[in-house]
């Protein structure tokens, strides 16, 4: 029996799914840890608690304070991120300019986000993201983003913020759809900030290995806008 057998071994299709701890509970209309209102996405779900039974592999809740002004939305976990410790950008690169830079301007007691139960605490700071689960090759359809944009609506009636951080066009579309707001009045761009009502939109790039990489988006660039926000907000 090869190592990839005795994996799937431990867990079969049909069979019930217990979720790892999380960081947080949250009432059902912002978050459903057993939701499977997308096909597809929780087909994949179901292929990875086969193929990787140590992986979170379900839907990723919000994390931070239900009172923060602060809110980073991103697009979707990454598939050994934050799908394997089920903590948004936990896991993998995408986590490591975004935690470090929370922890600069004071959002975060820590530098590093590791694991749910490693002391991380984010202050007047709060993630999440646009779709909940992770998508195949990182790419959510525009269905299931539709779909999933119920939950970030409900976070966003429920626990209004002062100021909302998109992390990339597909967080910045999801915040303006959740919020009733035209997509074509309000571009994206990073560094942009828009006026939604009580409410102050922030765009940055994503975070991501690829953008880091190939200099779209650099560390200053990331911080300048961190800057802004926390200028922002009332002290």
């Amino acid at each position: 029996m090869t190592h990839d057998t005795k994996q799937a071994a431990l867990w079969s299709p049909g069979a019930a799914w217990v979720p790892r701890p999380t960081d947080q509970a949250w009432p059902a209309e912002l978050f459903d840890v057993h939701c499977t209102a997308c096909p597809r996405l929780h087909a994949f779900h179901e292929q990875n608690r086969a193929k990787f039974p140590d992986h979170f592999n379900g839907p990723v809740p919000p994390f931070g304070p239900a009172s923060a002004q602060l809110l980073i939305v991103g697009l979707a976990p990454g598939l050994h991120g934050a799908n394997r410790s089920g903590r948004p950008f936990t896991g993998d690169f995408c986590g490591e300019l975004l935690y470090s830079s929370l922890n600069k301007f004071g959002f975060a007691n820590k530098a590093q986000s590791l694991a749910v139960g490693d002391g991380l605490q984010l202050l007047n700071a709060r993630v999440s993201n646009a779709v909940k689960c992770v998508p195949p090759e990182n790419k959510p359809t525009p269905a299931e983003i539709k779909t999933c944009n119920t939950f970030i609506a409900s976070e966003l009636r429920r626990h209004p913020p002062k100021a909302i951080l998109a992390l990339g066009l597909v967080a910045h579309q999801a915040v303006l759809k959740a919020t009733g707001h035209k997509q074509s009045a309000f571009k994206f761009a990073h560094g942009a900030q828009h006026e939604l009502g009580t409410l102050r939109l922030f765009d940055s790039y994503h975070v991501s290995r690829y953008n880091t990489q190939t200099g779209r988006l650099t560390t200053p660039m990331f911080e300048a806008v961190l800057q802004t926000i926390a200028d922002y907000l009332p002290a």
